[in-house]
């Protein structure tokens, strides 16, 4: 499971150069995120600097 605080989102786009399997796009409206893409692995809420992405694995 993937969220994002959108009033955090400073649309820095360090999250969509970090993802491994391009998941992530930065659009006019703010951040899209394709599910079917998504492993999961963290990477875009690691790098965010204010916290603004979850990510919580799918057991």
């Amino acid at each position: 499971m993937w969220e994002i605080d959108k009033k955090k989102c400073l649309r820095c786009g360090g999250c969509v150069s970090v993802c491994p399997k391009l998941a992530l796009e930065l659009k006019e409206f703010g951040l899209s995120h394709d599910k079917n893409l998504c492993i999961e692995c963290g990477l875009c809420e690691k790098i965010c600097p204010v916290g603004a992405i979850k990510v919580k694995k799918n057991d």
